[in-house]
């Protein structure tokens, strides 16, 4: 059963402040386990819980499936953006690119920001999670140490924690802090019922991802990037389940934005007593809506983002054809040519190289190249130096709209005109004079 455990803090003489050497009793909570916990819903919950996830398979086996192939790949750097802001860590979409592409075919690419590593080191991670981890016979603690080291590299210790941590108040002692995780000495049992947990299906996709994230936070096994490796989890579950399998949910711009309301239904969902209890229930039932809630937004958000996308890639057919009539080719480009293959990737590959095409495509290097520098003359690329000899190409169109869809789930009312965003985003790109903004 779930509990609060006493603790004593031993003051630390140490410390820089008066504030910091206090020493004193505090409360660690250790949580109910999840492999064994009955969760019952009521008729309400459960109806909607079937809403959410019929709204979710229809999104990713409906006409739409074919752009949301190609959509998967934006909307994880999208979620990967997202889940590092919550823990701080800002970086352009464009420098995020430019780290992608330094981890995969030009390691010698310069000129961007520390932040931005990270962020694509999330992105990596991220696919893992909907890879890898999602496919793999089972998940293991060490499957998750692993998750944890790819998300943070530079972090000096990985694999689960061996001293308290705590959430809030100050960095010397947890007598003042929002929220005490158990003991240390807890954390191995819970985190093998945790993998436990993952590898059974007791429960829907939907409500399994909730439960998941919700325990995992608590338990917050390592010492640092919990929030982080609990997001990815999400998609791991949602993907694992069947539920998602070619394109993320961008569940943690939603929670970004509702970060009272995630930070709420997690401290409800911490509750003293059984799952089936009173408390238990209605602790549990106030984080399921707020999971619900955010998933069926982001579901809505995915919608509007594919309809924008499939609207673009009209615009470049569009401009394409105009370039061609221009240059004394007015036929289109072959739907199997080099030219409409790389037209159909930008979406996911919004920066790219002659190597990045080459490999992409399986083409030669002449035909990779042509392609990239064609698109260019018709300005659906920009050229820009990446570093000295390499030309990068930017479908900034694609970093526009990245841009545009991640002010519209910073604001509260999901539309920037009509409340502004509550959280740090990027700045609205310019567009040409005439052209209306979204």
């Amino acid at each position: 059963m779930a509990e609060w455990l006493r603790r004593t803090w031993e003051p630390n003489h140490g410390a820089g402040t008066r504030a910091g050497r206090r020493g004193g009793a505090f409360l660690a909570y250790l949580p109910d386990p999840l492999a064994s916990r009955p969760v019952v819903l009521d008729s309400a919950a459960s109806s909607r819980v079937a809403e959410v996830e019929s709204r979710v398979r229809t999104l990713t086996a409906g006409p739409e499936t074919r752009v949301l192939e190609g959509l998967s790949r934006l909307l994880l750097r999208s979620e990967a953006i997202a889940s590092s802001r919550i823990e701080g860590i800002q970086a352009s979409a464009q420098q995020i690119a430019l780290a992608e592409l330094a981890q995969t075919d030009a390691p010698q690419v310069r000129g961007f920001t520390r932040d931005a590593q990270f962020v694509a080191n999330n992105i990596a991670a991220l696919r893992r999670a909907t890879t890898d981890l999602a496919h793999a016979p089972g998940i293991t603690v060490e499957s998750i140490d692993e998750l944890h080291r790819a998300l943070l590299p530079d972090e000096r210790h990985h694999g689960t924690r061996v001293v308290q941590n705590w959430i809030g108040g100050n960095d010397w002692h947890p007598i003042e802090a929002d929220f005490v995780p158990p003991p240390p000495e807890h954390v191995p049992e819970l985190m093998i019922d945790f993998v436990g947990y993952l590898n059974g299906a007791l429960h829907s996709p939907l409500v399994q991802a909730a439960l998941a994230h919700a325990q995992f936070e608590t338990i917050h096994p390592y010492p640092d990037g919990n929030g982080r490796v609990g997001r990815a989890l999400i998609h791991t579950v949602l993907t694992r389940r069947g539920l998602t399998p070619s394109a993320v949910l961008p569940v943690s711009l939603v929670l970004l934005t509702r970060s009272d309301d995630y930070l709420a239904g997690l401290t409800s969902y911490r509750h003293v007593g059984p799952a089936t209890g009173a408390d238990g229930g209605q602790g549990f039932a106030g984080w399921l809506t707020t999971f619900l809630d955010a998933t069926d937004l982001a579901v809505g958000q995915v919608a509007k983002f594919a309809a924008e996308l499939a609207e673009l890639r009209d615009d470049w057919r569009d401009r394409l054809l105009e370039h061609r009539h221009r240059q004394g080719t007015p036929r289109a480009p072959r739907a199997d040519s080099s030219l409409s293959r790389l037209l159909d990737h930008l979406p996911e590959a919004p920066l790219v190289t002659a190597r990045t095409v080459q490999r992409m495509l399986d083409v030669s290097f002449p035909a990779a190249k042509n392609a990239a520098e064609a698109l260019a003359d018709a300005g659906i690329l920009t050229r820009e130096s990446v570093e000295r000899g390499t030309t990068g190409y930017f479908a900034r169109d694609v970093f526009d709209l990245l841009t545009f869809a991640d002010r519209r789930l910073a604001s509260t009312r999901w539309d920037t005109r009509k409340s502004p965003p509550a959280r740090p985003v990027p700045a609205r790109p310019p567009r040409p004079e005439g052209q209306v903004l979204p």
